[in-house]
């Protein structure tokens, strides 16, 4: 396969943007293979930008995710790419892996589940509740809303926002769920390179058939190896 050289770099040629409120230049990967050199945007970077990371205490405190656990990430999935490719490795070919393992099924899976809530407020006749929610939509994350709605609403009218979910949203919510706890403090990220683990798989069955006994293990991980599979053929174009 050949030597192969890989780095983050902060690229000082292009402006500097706002990382949580601090002026930093983009971060950057190169991948060297027999002399030729790809340059691409760090996927971890760009996603981690986004302002529902950050964490504020009114008052007290604001903390986003540091460079360093950005470059972490980066650094195992370039590896993983790296190995898991082997003597097929060329730069076009890693740069597709790289962009269907790195994609983060939780950032992915979003966007759908926000939408099953505008829908089930404005189902239940609650459209002002919608619109909050939809105005909130790029500084939080729908499972910090649920634990607030947890504690706000009648458990009967919970109890049915989170059962209906399974049946009319992506699997968001157990994917988050489960990866939230073990990682206290770090960003939840849960990325397709993740998921390809079967050891992961059956830890997450183990956690959705004891967390959310009216549901189909068995269906709910073939939802996300669906999802996980989408986003594979998107970039390998298969």
């Amino acid at each position: 396969m050949g030597k192969i050289g890989y780095k983050t770099y902060l690229n000082d040629r292009l402006k500097q943007v706002d990382f949580h409120g601090t002026p930093t230049f983009p971060l950057y990967i190169q991948i060297t293979h027999e002399r030729k050199s790809i340059f691409f945007k760090s996927y971890y970077f760009q996603l981690l930008s986004k302002r529902k990371y950050l964490i504020v205490v009114p008052g007290i405190v604001s903390r986003g995710p540091s460079l360093e656990f950005v470059k972490s990430r980066e650094e195992v999935i370039i590896k993983y790419c790296i190995e898991q490719l082997g003597d097929a490795f060329s730069l076009d070919i890693f740069k597709a892996s790289y962009d269907g393992m790195s994609t983060d099924l939780c950032d992915m899976l979003e966007g759908g589940f926000f939408e099953y809530l505008f829908n089930f407020f404005w189902d239940e006749g609650n459209p002002y509740m919608r619109d909050a929610i939809q105005n909130a939509v790029s500084t939080v994350n729908p499972y910090d809303l649920l634990h607030d709605f947890k504690r706000m609403f009648k458990a009967d009218f919970y109890n049915k926002l989170i059962e209906n979910s399974f049946f009319y949203a992506p699997p968001y919510l157990p994917l988050y769920g489960f990866k939230d706890g073990p990682q206290k403090g770090d960003p939840i990220i849960f990325s397709v390179m993740d998921w390809q683990d079967d050891s992961v798989k059956k830890k997450f069955k183990t956690y959705v058939e004891k967390t959310y006994p009216f549901a189909k293990a068995d269906e709910i991980v073939k939802a996300v190896d669906t999802w996980a599979q989408k986003y594979l053929s998107s970039f390998s174009g298969k």
